[in-house]
């Protein structure tokens, strides 16, 4: 099981992260990754977002659950992915991270994105429309 999050930051862009290890390694994606044993979705996607990217979160609410079986070439992986605002922190790439940047939802939406990433977009874009607008 995976997490991820899509985070907004305080001039209403997303957080982004550009992959440093297959698969789609230099592709952009949301931050996140594996769930470890004995720890909640809500406590992983915390703890990953500030491994890959510095930023501290607050989570807003679950966007939504990813299971299609082709959505990761390693295997069947379920993601949880949550709706977050960034709340503090610097940041920084690091880890499974080789960059970390911010961008409009517009501009992501023409990017090469990891996943499914695009569907998770378009989602948290039908849940906040004022997304786009920024």
């Amino acid at each position: 099981m995976t997490v991820d999050a899509v985070i907004t930051t305080f001039d209403g862009k997303i957080i982004f992260i550009r992959r440093k290890n297959p698969p789609y390694k230099g592709a952009w994606a949301f931050p996140g990754g594996f769930v470890e044993y004995g720890e909640t979705v809500e406590e992983a996607v915390v703890r990953e977002v500030n491994e890959e990217t510095g930023a501290i979160i607050e989570i807003q609410e679950l966007l939504g659950v990813y299971s299609d079986p082709k959505r990761d070439p390693r295997g069947h992986m379920i993601t949880v992915c949550f709706l977050a605002n960034l709340n503090g922190g610097e940041l920084m790439a690091d880890t499974d991270a080789a960059e970390v940047s911010c961008f409009t939802a517009g501009e992501a939406m023409m990017m090469n994105l990891a996943f499914d990433h695009h569907k998770i977009l378009e989602d948290a874009l039908k849940k906040y429309p004022n997304l786009e607008k920024k």
